[in-house]
């Protein structure tokens, strides 16, 4: 059985996986750079080791630096968090190789998930439906053109080992093709050090959503019901909901059935989620599984009410699900907004620095993933992600207007941050109908980007004005010093009454 688990990543993720691990009675290990030795993931952990200097390549990518550090520490399991190498065969490969438990799916599953075409082979032979297009790589060119004009316009050219946007091209004119195919193979080379690139029908106006998936070792899988992530930012996440405003009872236990195939096609083993891509009309289709811990599983665990990390390690320590689908429903509405030091109205600029002050939303049914802190240096290295705000109400209206309150509530100054952005998108009429989908930034930037007129220091000072209208009313909040005037008649009564018994 486990012992101690070194997290092999940083930031948020790795003091949200160390939680669980000590509920468990697990030890924890930290690892960090030169450029995280102050990093709450640090101090947070049992032991702390350090693995090289602060690019990434030479410290949390760095596959023999990992194990090395695992040895000396004596952990027996490593959870990768997500990101770096999350979702990286070799890893998991290398950590079964060197007797030490990787808490995810093993080097079959990444692998055949991780190739974009491969897993396309996978799931239209497990009858998931997939989006239109090729099953193979472009080798030639001449052929790849008949083939998009026999599907229509436009079409995506997308790298087989792609993510996060890189090696993609849209294309909508016929001229526009060759150019297309070779800029996505150039990009993903450059990329992902594999230039292979296929074809898919470009959807218009299309709905992310996602499956959460559990699966173990003897034959069990189970989903945990969907995601909404359709705002995003240049293919990037912004905003996550569950359950999806989109969805019916019926189209969704048929997703979630075709999710759960998904998984058992490749024999999957941990937590992991199956994404899809859906038109107006509800038609969805299979965008690719991600092997790994999402970002914005926490909206799962609310609303359904399982620790996804600690169903991780169980599964890990070869144990049964404890769950079948008949156990699991959702309850209530759960809503994430991801905080960045970026500047939203200067294109998501990121906005490295020290953090001067923060003050973190609290109250029922918020929940704060963070990792920073008063006199902490954002380091420029790593993704700007500070932290991931997720609330939870009985239905979407309140689940909307507590978010509103939570980011009115959260100030920081130090670094620009995406939380007035975000308490925008909340204010606007079409995400709060429901009715949105991957364009809602493109189409209303007008409404959530502070227009022109107002350059940076205007805006700063409208941060300043913020800050200062906040502390004010805090100061006003505060009891009135003994033997001064009360204010308010229930505290007169309540205190009168203490007297009267004195």
């Amino acid at each position: 059985m486990i012992q101690k688990v070194l997290v092999a990543n940083r930031g948020e993720i790795a003091v949200r996986v160390m939680r669980t691990c000590h509920e468990m009675g697990l030890k924890s290990v930290a690892v960090y750079s030169d450029a995280d030795r102050r990093s709450m993931h640090v101090r947070y952990a049992d032991e702390a080791i350090h693995i090289g200097p602060a690019p990434s390549r030479e410290s949390y990518l760095n596959i023999d630096r990992i194990l090395q550090a695992a040895k000396e520490i004596g952990a027996d399991a490593i959870h990768p968090g997500y990101g770096f190498l999350s979702e990286n065969a070799e890893f998991s490969d290398r950590c079964k190789t060197e007797d030490i438990v990787f808490i995810g799916p093993d080097a079959h599953a990444i692998k055949t998930m991780g190739d974009k075409i491969s897993a396309r082979k996978t799931m239209e032979k497990a009858g998931v439906p997939i989006v239109p297009g090729t099953l193979d790589p472009i080798d030639d060119e001449a052929k790849a053109v008949e083939k998009i004009m026999e599907i229509g316009l436009p079409v995506m050219i997308k790298a087989s080992a792609g993510g996060g946007g890189k090696g993609m091209r849209l294309v909508h004119e016929e001229q526009n093709i060759l150019s297309a195919i070779r800029s996505a193979r150039s990009e993903a080379l450059d990329a992902f050090g594999d230039g292979s690139v296929y074809i898919e029908k470009y959807i218009k106006s299309p709905h992310h959503i996602e499956f959460q998936i559990l699966a173990d070792n003897h034959g069990n899988a189970i989903h945990l019901f969907e995601r909404e992530c359709s705002v995003q930012r240049r293919h990037q996440k912004v905003v996550e909901e569950t359950p999806s405003p989109l969805l019916t009872q019926e189209v969704r236990e048929e997703m979630g059935e075709h999710a759960v195939n998904a998984a058992k096609a490749v024999n999957y083993s941990g937590a992991g989620t199956v994404e899809f891509v859906m038109d107006d009309d509800l038609n969805y289709y299979f965008l690719e599984m991600n092997t790994r811990l999402q970002v914005e599983h926490p909206i799962t665990e609310r609303v359904v009410g399982i620790d996804l990390v600690k169903e991780q390690v169980n599964i890990a320590n070869n144990k049964k699900l404890q769950y079948t689908q008949m156990d699991l429903f959702q309850h209530g509405h759960a809503i994430e907004c991801r905080i960045y030091a970026e500047d939203p109205d200067n294109n998501f600029m990121p906005s490295p620095g020290v953090i001067k002050h923060i003050t973190e939303p609290m109250g029922l049914g918020v929940r704060t993933d963070g990792y920073v802190y008063e006199g902490f240096e954002i380091p420029m290295h790593y993704d700007p992600m500070i932290s991931k705000l997720i609330v939870w109400a009985p239905n979407r209206d309140d689940a909307i207007k507590r978010m509103k309150r939570a980011l009115y509530e959260y100030k920081i100054t130090g670094v620009k941050t995406t939380i007035r952005f975000l308490e925008r998108v909340m204010e606007h009429e079409v995400f709060q109908s429901g009715n949105y989908n991957t364009t809602f930034i493109d189409n209303y930037g007008e409404d959530l980007f502070i227009k022109e007129g107002c350059d940076s220091e205007c805006q700063d000072m409208a941060v300043i004005a913020a800050f200062l209208d906040y502390q004010t009313k805090l100061k006003k909040a505060k009891p009135p010093k003994h033997g001064g005037q009360m204010t308010n008649n229930w505290k007169a009564y309540g205190r009168r009454r203490i007297k009267i018994r004195i």
